[in-house]
């Protein structure tokens, strides 16, 4: 069946499951939320390895995932990858260099007589989850500002800004999307804490916790309703039949009126995250965590199949409109994309699996008889 399927909707299928993948990443980024969060919430050392002993549990997933997303794209989008980890390679240095340093601060944080002092790592993992997240987010706000590239018949790229893509980060558009990601992670970081911590008794611990999450909540609001409106009003890019890129008002706009169960992802979505907040920050439930992370990945679907179906360009140049990729043009081959289908059948084990090792994880909450273990961070 699968080998019967043309290649159009074999790229339709990987633009999903990539999308699927970036939109899972988005949700654990709970683990760098959290790691923001550490001189907000903890006010003792007690409290601090708690917090990083808790995100510990989870910080291989989202680089992972991650790397999954990244590895996806090279097979499913091989020119779209050439294109951007090869142009704007400075932002993606940037970004990988923030999750090496939380690699080496969750594996050297409490070793004796480490060089750099707890205090440093813990600086590093603050720069993981607030820095690298931001340049995250003005890496997908090009999806709908575009890129400083261009593209010869050969598929050679030029990247007409000395920044490399680091440029990204100054466009205002980008920038709130880059924060409003930071300050979402923060508010999911909040709810995963008050979910996977025994407080044993600290009601002032617990509360601190409940409290940020209220309040990165109302912090992301401004941003969250800068970039939906801007999505909403401005010119946008759209391919037509022939394969010409040209700029179109409302193009997004359009985008979610004529795709409604994308509008309604990202209705339900944000609903979802709202729901998680208040059950966390006013409702005192610990449960907050699974609507808003439901909630984060709905929006992250909607976001991405806005940027990539209904004649969109989901990398588009601004410098020059016909270099702009699509999930059409910058797709490999059908018997690349079919062999990698058959592959993907394995992924709801592979789910599944993931689901039943965070289960057992997560089987009781953590307290202070997991801080003497020998592998505690």
């Amino acid at each position: 069946m699968i080998g019967k399927l043309d290649i159009v909707t074999l790229q339709q299928i990987w633009w999903i499951l990539c999308s699927v993948v970036g939109a899972l990443f988005l949700f654990l980024t709970f683990v760098q939320g959290g790691q923001t969060l550490l001189w907000q919430v903890a006010k003792n050392d007690r409290e601090k390895s708690l917090v990083i002993n808790s995100l510990g549990r989870k910080w291989e997933l989202t680089f992972t995932t991650l790397v999954l997303f990244g590895g996806a794209l090279f097979a499913a989008f091989p020119k779209f990858y050439a294109t951007s980890f090869g142009g704007a390679y400075w932002v993606w240095m940037l970004i990988l260099f923030t999750f090496i340093v939380q690699a080496v601060s969750y594996e050297y944080r409490t070793k004796p007589n480490n060089l750099l002092g707890a205090k440093v790592y813990e600086l590093f993992l603050f720069i993981n989850g607030s820095v690298g997240i931001l340049l995250i987010g003005a890496a997908v706000g090009t999806f709908f500002t575009g890129s400083n590239f261009t593209l010869n018949d050969f598929n050679q790229v030029t990247w007409t800004n000395p920044l490399r893509g680091v440029e990204a980060a100054f466009s205002i558009f980008n920038l709130s999307l880059g924060l409003f990601l930071v300050f979402n992670a923060r508010t999911l970081g909040a709810m995963y804490l008050v979910n996977n911590i025994n407080f044993n008794g600290v009601p002032e611990f617990e509360a601190r916790v409940r409290k940020s999450c209220l309040t990165n909540f109302l912090l992301s609001l401004p941003f969250l309703l800068y970039v939906v409106v801007s999505l909403l009003l401005i010119d946008g890019f759209a391919v037509d039949k022939a394969g010409v890129v040209s700029m179109v008002a409302y193009k997004y706009l359009y985008n979610l009126l004529t795709m409604p169960v994308v509008l309604g992802l990202l209705l339900v979505g944000l609903f979802l995250v709202i729901l998680g907040v208040t059950r966390t920050g006013l409702a005192k439930a610990t449960t907050g965590i699974w609507f808003g992370g439901l909630g984060t990945v709905l929006v992250g679907l909607a976001v991405f199949f806005t940027a990539g179906f209904n004649g969109t360009p989901f990398y588009p140049s601004k410098v020059d409109l016909q270099s702009s990729l699509t999930i059409y043009n910058a797709s490999s081959s059908h018997y690349t994309l079919t062999a990698m289908t058959y592959v993907a059948l394995t992924i709801p084990g592979v789910l599944a699996y993931v689901a039943y090792v965070w289960r057992q994880m997560d089987s009781r909450k953590i307290d202070s008889q997991d801080l003497a273990d020998k592998k505690a961070y």
